[in-house]
């Protein structure tokens, strides 16, 4: 299937109309109406619904759906391709694709970008965030260049370098909560209290160790992969946050807090 052809599926895709799509590809909508049809046959399957409820609205079919991902995949790849070899031999220049978590410890990455913006501005960096296995699926695909994690990685498929700072875990609560006036949190704080924890893998590990506890026998109200969105939850009121890091809450900070384990539990 030719690189073009997906261009034109995801024109359709994202323009919901075959017309407008074929103004905004400077085609003939006939010759786009053609293209799109050849695919289908192509592939053996049926990729867009015409005309739904009367309108001329199109709408993707689950296998649709599954083309539109793995294109805009494979063309996002092709022109980090094609942007390399073009520029080899020229001066360092280019995009660095990085892939992390919800993490203070971006902050190192963005020091060391800063430092080499002095000697090298025609870098440019695109951050993508979201848990570990989000992380992992875009670096076995191609689509960036590291990632930032905090779990244990297989070592026979990946090379990783560990970074010299830590994320320390700890408890994000309501100011006006029954933990609020202490100093840290210890497991037995939490064991009877609604918590909120992430499901990235892994994490369940190191925070059952701390808490001395099965997840059958705590309240978990809650699982999250990334931690803005589960302070929402905090603040709220429906329970208390498992956090690795203090990044992540900075619109709600007038009304939460965040406490430090005791004994300390770091990554």
């Amino acid at each position: 299937m030719e690189f073009r052809l997906l261009e034109y599926f995801l024109a359709v895709a994202r323009e919901q109309n075959i017309t407008a799509a074929a103004e905004s590809l400077h085609i003939s909508q006939p010759a786009l109406s053609t293209q799109l049809k050849a695919m289908e046959m192509e592939l053996g399957k049926q990729l867009l619904i015409r005309g739904v409820k009367g309108s001329r609205k199109v709408v993707l079919t689950e296998e649709g759906m599954i083309l539109r991902k793995r294109a805009e995949e494979m063309l996002s790849l092709m022109r980090r391709t094609e942007e390399e070899i073009i520029r080899s031999g020229e001066t360092i220049v280019g995009d660095v694709y990085i892939g992390t978590g919800e993490t203070d410890v971006m902050r190192l990455l963005a020091q060391a970008a800063k430092k080499l913006q002095e000697t090298h501005p025609d870098i440019h960096y695109h951050i993508t965030s979201g848990n570990a296995e989000h992380v992992l699926e875009y670096l076995d695909k191609g689509l960036i260049d590291f990632g930032l994690l905090f779990s244990q990685v297989d070592s026979q498929k990946y090379e990783a370098i560990p970074v010299p700072v830590k994320d320390t875990w700890g408890v994000l609560m309501r100011k006006d909560s029954p933990l609020a006036q202490k100093e840290s949190i210890s497991p037995e704080d939490l064991w009877d209290k609604p918590l909120i924890t992430s499901h990235q893998k892994g994490d369940d590990t190191y925070l059952g160790g701390w808490l001395k506890r099965e997840a059958s026998k705590l309240n978990i109200v809650a699982t999250y992969n990334l931690v803005f969105n589960a302070s929402l939850l905090v603040d709220e009121g429906l329970g208390y946050q498992c956090r690795c890091g203090e990044g992540g809450n900075s619109q709600v900070t007038h009304y939460l807090q965040h406490l430090q384990l005791h004994p300390p539990l770091a990554l």
